[in-house]
């Protein structure tokens, strides 16, 4: 067996803290994307919950819940919004919009509401409910990519980032 001198070891370790370090950039560019994706879908559907839309309006008078749902649900969204593209606030964040998109998604479930929703003779042929499913799947994968990034598992995440243990 050849044996390597200090030297090259040095070298081979450079050159491999060096691929870490390109990999994880990547994985900061590819999670910061994700948030920033679920962040303009929640941010987007503001203009239609705070500006009194007819199809928000249908959306929360079948819950039950107009008009204050429709705010009270559009002020949480715009803080959540906010808070995942703060890196401090990224994985608290994420675990609020996870409840806010597995909310929407029930509500299409096990509702009236349905996948597809109907208003006034329009349709949005179900483009709010994959909006939701695709910001909750973009959500559980940059919880993935940082808890590989950190070397955490959910318990450890939940413990070390939400918390503070």
């Amino acid at each position: 067996m050849k044996n390597s001198s200090p030297k090259q070891t040095r070298i081979g370790l450079n050159s491999l803290r060096a691929t870490n370090l390109k990999s994880l950039s990547m994985l900061n560019k590819i999670s910061f994307f994700l948030r920033l994706v679920v962040a303009v879908i929640l941010l987007q559907t503001l203009y239609f919950k705070f500006g009194g839309h007819a199809e928000a309006v249908h959306i929360f008078s079948t819950l039950g819940v107009e008009p204050w749902g429709r705010i009270g649900l559009g002020c949480l969204e715009l803080l959540v919004a906010l808070t995942l593209l703060i890196p401090k606030t990224q994985v608290l964040a994420s675990f609020a919009s996870l409840g806010v998109l597995g909310g929407a998604i029930g509500a299409h479930l096990f509702t009236p509401l349905g996948i597809v929703v109907h208003w006034d003779g329009n349709s949005d042929n179900g483009q709010l409910f994959f909006m939701a499913v695709l910001s909750l799947v973009f959500i559980v994968v940059h919880l993935f990519l940082y808890s590989k990034e950190k070397n955490y598992g959910l318990k450890e995440l939940i413990n070390k980032e939400i918390l503070k243990k």
